[in-house]
């Protein structure tokens, strides 16, 4: 954990260094790439020392299988092959060397990373193989059009920036990045004209990496002063158990859990002040003409801490990661999207017991929480005391239901689980299922309707907003203008 956090400390250093002496207006882009290449796997030796060399592997392999197995079948076989390497990986971390310990944790990294070989592989499938009458709007400005070249590929999978923490981000924002054309695209407005009035700006980030660095304190004096007070393990304790209320238990469930959240934000918001630094992730101005630099952001603490439903919450937490799992598996699943993306998303997480738990309780929870709100929300929704009644009463609800559901990853083993879980009888699980049968889930209609009422718990929404605010999509195939990208994504959101 030392070594993390004297790794990103560094990382954000070199990310200043790196867009002050080698900007893209002073270097090139191969310079850029090959110094943002050996930054990161030096970061990675010198934090996880030989188990680094798994990160190359694995992305050497992938490359190969892309290069030989062609445009047609590789998305296929790098996804399996990636996400195999990564569960093998956990498997010999967890149960033969270090079950329940964080330390050299090298199956973190390779979870971003198995992120980017899968993303990139179903993106060049898209933009080689498939037509582009056959793609959805995302995934038609996403789609890459030619074979990234293997110093391309291992800059973006290996930079210093994000190869300890991530987030994820798309192959060809990266590229963009790193040629110096993601300040270069005009600013454009929802009728598709063109706004030429922050057109070649270079804005500054050092704002937004100031704000961010705060939350990042904030957030590490959270954790080391309140965090251990307030021990997960304690909702299990027989003596709590047995002589604390209902409500008390559950008042301690929820403070415990939100404890527990500040050192995801401090990595998260860390290693998105990382990216900033280095000029990465600016996504535009807004109306007012204020620069956002929330790109790659993978989590918003406000919307967390306030969210009156589960799906909000979701929207909210480990952006990149949900956005991953619509790409490549809801939006592609031919049958159960819900149920085979919480099940992907499992398995992503590692191996522990625990992440099967909550993911299957997730599911139940998803279903119901949406039940309730196709059923009963257009009820609450006309006066503005009820309103805010009904928005109290659900953040309440959805406080508790994320709690209850997240217990397990905490716990990691299944006894210490089905300890808590039984000692709540189980409860919100049992009203899960009476929410099933007695409110129905709408059905759908087959084609271009069914993503609009099965949409996953991370929301048409975020994926509205990302399509919007994201200004710099640009090509890696020079065929492709920048007009033609700008083009792509307001008809994306009309549609």
């Amino acid at each position: 954990q030392v070594n993390f956090v004297v790794c990103q400390l560094f990382a954000l250093l070199a990310a200043v260094w790196f867009r002050t002496y080698l900007h893209s207006s002073k270097t090139s882009p191969f310079i850029r790439h090959v110094v943002a290449t050996l930054l990161g796997l030096y970061l990675a030796l010198f934090c996880f020392g030989w188990y680094a060399l798994h990160f190359v592997i694995q992305s050497g392999i992938s490359y190969y299988i892309m290069i030989i197995i062609g445009v047609e079948n590789m998305h296929k076989y790098c996804f399996v092959f990636a996400l195999g390497y990564l569960t093998v990986c956990q498997i010999t971390r967890v149960y033969i060397f270090d079950y329940g310990q964080y330390s050299a944790d090298f199956s973190g990294p390779m979870m971003i990373i198995t992120q980017k070989i899968t993303s990139l592989a179903f993106e060049i499938h898209d933009g080689m193989f498939r037509k582009n009458e056959d793609l959805t709007p995302s995934q038609r400005c996403l789609a890459v059009r030619r074979m990234p070249s293997l110093l391309e590929y291992l800059s973006y999978n290996c930079n210093f920036m994000g190869i300890l923490a991530g987030p994820l981000c798309s192959y060809k924002d990266y590229i963009t990045f790193i040629e110096g054309r993601s300040y270069q695209l005009q600013q454009s407005e929802a009728n598709g004209k063109e706004d030429t009035k922050y057109e070649q700006t270079d804005p500054s980030p050092n704002i937004a990496v100031a704000q961010k660095l705060l939350i990042c304190g904030l957030s590490l004096l959270f954790h080391m002063t309140i965090t251990k007070t307030l021990p997960v393990e304690y909702n299990i304790d027989d003596n709590f158990r047995a002589t604390a209320s209902w409500p008390v238990r559950f008042f301690y469930l929820y403070v415990s859990l939100m404890a527990a959240r500040p050192k995801y934000y401090f990595a998260w918001t860390l290693a998105d002040a990382i990216n900033n630094a280095a000029g990465f992730g600016f996504r535009g101005y807004d109306k007012n003409g204020v620069t956002r630099w929330d790109l790659i952001s993978n989590l918003r603490i406000q919307q967390i801490e306030f969210s009156t439903s589960f799906k909000m919450f979701l929207d909210n937490w480990n952006i990149q990661t949900a956005l991953w799992l619509k790409r490549v598996c809801y939006e592609r699943a031919t049958f159960s999207p819900t149920i085979q993306t919480f099940i992907l998303s499992a398995i992503w997480h590692g191996v522990y017991p625990g992440y099967y738990l909550t993911f299957l309780t997730g599911v139940l929870m998803t279903l119901a929480a949406r039940a309730i709100r196709n059923n009963i929300r257009h009820y609450f929704v006309e006066s503005p005391a009820v309103k805010l009644c009904y928005d109290i009463v659900t953040w309440m609800a959805t406080q508790a239901a994320i709690s209850y559901t997240v217990v397990p990853f905490v716990l990691l083993s299944v006894k210490p689980s089905f300890t808590f879980y039984s000692s709540c009888y189980f409860c919100l699980h049992i009203a899960s299922i009476l929410v099933l049968l007695v409110f129905p889930l709408k059905r759908t209609k087959k084609g271009s309707k069914k993503h609009e009422s099965v949409q996953p718990v991370w929301s048409r929404k975020l994926e509205e907003e990302s399509l919007l605010q994201k200004n710099s999509y640009s090509t890696t195939n020079n065929s492709f203008s920048q007009k033609q990208e700008i083009t792509c994504r307001y008809q994306a959101l009309k549609q």
